[in-house]
């Protein structure tokens, strides 16, 4: 088993339920292609929420775990969309899906500029000017109004998914 040590990262100021969530365009990577989509045509096209779900890069143990744990609790099945953001390139989005067979699609957000406008970016320890979000999960409505919300305290950090599902109504 890998050793690390768990990191205290300190409050957020992430969007609460009921504020609207940043707007923002990136990349939209799916299994297929990316092109530059703005997070207000996605949650205006997906019926139901949209659950923006931060990870760190794609790559990342904290990153797989996750996106392994909601492809096996069906997310995709039971929100309107489950959509990630992730500090890592198209390129490294494209290879994940590839290699993981993920029915999700990512945000890419190599900057980590979409976390830092949802106050939920770090700075990796040892490395100026690097940083990547905190586990993080927000569901919006078609307004891009946060209807529940769940950002990691620590690192790493790992939420009870049966409790978020019901935060996020999912259940």
């Amino acid at each position: 088993m890998p050793e690390f040590d768990v990191v205290e990262l300190g409050p957020a100021d992430h969007p609460e339920p009921g504020e609207q969530a940043p707007e923002f365009t990136r990349p939209l990577v799916t299994d297929e292609f990316w092109e530059d989509r703005t997070l207000s045509e996605l949650v205006a096209e997906t019926e139901g929420r949209t659950v923006l779900v931060f990870t760190p890069m794609t790559g990342s143990f904290l990153a797989k775990y996750v996106w392994d744990e909601l492809a096996d609790r069906s997310w995709n099945d039971r929100a309107g969309r489950v959509v990630g953001v992730t500090a890592s390139t198209p390129y490294g989005v494209k290879r994940f899906l590839e290699d993981n067979d993920s029915p999700f699609a990512f945000f890419a957000d190599p900057a980590n500029g979409v976390a830092e406008s949802y106050g939920i970016d770090h700075d990796l320890d040892g490395m100026t000017g690097v940083s990547e979000p905190r586990v993080a999960f927000f569901a919006l409505d078609g307004d891009r109004t946060v209807e529940g919300a769940w950002v990691a305290t620590d690192w790493p950090d790992f939420p009870d998914y049966d409790a978020l599902e019901s935060e996020l109504g999912l259940e």
